[in-house]
């Protein structure tokens, strides 16, 4: 378990801390770029009964999608080391419920949960990367055409197909969203453009969900019942283009969130550096309020690359923080950057810390 010792050098003021950090922490807007992640150690799949047979089975698939989903890379099962654990999954399962749905012939399913640091330490001795919690948000656009007639899907027209893409997402531990497809959108675009996967006008219409993860789309449904078509990921590192098709709806979908996911993981996605904890010194300046220190201080908490958290010294609006992290500075920074509000300050005679801005 991680122990913060968040209060050092705060004397006097320490019982009050932790009791207004509590306070505060229930009052917090997103304060980053990326969303915290719930679940990532826990999946929902099929089960075929509910004797052991059918949960050590079952177990096993549901540990395979979490070590996808921390990973951040499906290749992360064909590790020797992750091949010889997934047998041994049930043994790891903190807790499970079977699931139904409302449906007649619904599936029975189960949700299994394990334990956050086992997972990361199987994933340290594979010596494959985490991806933490701390993750961009999506907005996705997709046109798709059914019976010859092209609409937006959406949880107001297509709550099915909208719901299969959402748990997509949620497969890969992804936060996304749809548009809200208001008159606002309406008058932005049309889905005509998003067929013709105009980056221009996709990139026009997303600029007031402040997001800088765009996934666009267009299917064609066939008289088969097959799904073919184009997905389209623009982001702040440029344009990727992947043509799909599948046997439904949900084939097709998962197609592009793999593309966005594994992208993502590529550059967010840090590799252990092995041996003892790195030691690295965070230095924030313009921290004049104690809303703003709780808040960051809640924000590092929630970071899973963060061991310890040592106040090394306050004075005046500046901060200093050791980290004992698992990775060095310069994946610790990958992650730190996502939060909009700490704006990176490269300041003479800081060699080897991580200095920061915060912004009001």
């Amino acid at each position: 378990m991680r122990n913060y010792r968040r209060l050092q050098g705060f004397g006097p003021v320490q019982t009050k801390f932790t009791l207004l950090v509590a306070l505060i922490s229930l009052l917090l807007t997103s304060v980053a770029r990326a969303d915290m992640v719930p679940g990532l150690h826990a999946a929902t799949v099929p089960v075929d009964g509910q004797g052991d047979a059918a949960l050590a089975s079952a177990s096993r698939d549901a540990l395979a999608q979490v070590v996808v989903k921390v990973s951040g890379s499906s290749d992360a099962l064909r590790h020797p080391v992750i091949v010889e654990a997934l047998p041994e999954a049930r043994s790891h399962v903190q807790q499970y419920a079977f699931l139904r749905d409302d449906a007649p012939e619904a599936t029975l399913q189960a949700r299994f949960e394990f334990d956050d640091s086992y997972v990361n330490r199987l994933l340290r001795e594979a010596g494959l990367p985490l991806w933490t919690a701390n993750r961009p948000r999506v907005l996705v656009w997709v046109a798709a055409e059914r019976d010859g007639q092209r609409q937006l899907i959406s949880t107001f027209d297509t709550p099915d197909l909208a719901a299969r893409l959402m748990r997509e997402f949620e497969r890969r531990g992804v936060p996304a969203q749809l548009p809200l497809f208001d008159l606002r959108d309406a008058t932005a675009i049309s889905v005509d453009d998003v067929w013709a996967q105009q980056a221009g006008a996709i990139t026009s219409a997303s600029e007031r969900y402040d997001v800088e993860h765009i996934l666009a789309g267009r299917v064609v449904e066939a008289s088969t019942g097959t799904w073919a078509g184009d997905w389209s990921y623009i982001s702040d590192a440029g344009r990727l283009d992947r043509s799909a098709s599948g046997v439904d709806a949900s084939t097709f979908m998962r197609q592009g969130v793999d593309m966005v996911a594994e992208d993502m993981a590529a550059r967010y996605a840090v590799a252990f550096t092995g041996g003892a904890d790195d030691q690295v010194l965070l230095v924030v300046t313009g921290v004049y309020s104690f809303a703003d220190y709780a808040t960051l201080i809640e924000w590092l908490e929630r970071l899973e690359l963060i061991e310890h958290a040592n106040i090394q010294s306050i004075a005046n609006d500046r901060i200093e923080i050791g980290l004992e992290t698992a990775v060095d500075a310069t994946q610790l920074a990958t992650i730190i950057n996502l939060n909009e509000r700490l704006q990176p300050q490269p300041l003479p005679g800081e060699s080897g810390a991580l200095v920061y801005q915060w912004l009001n």
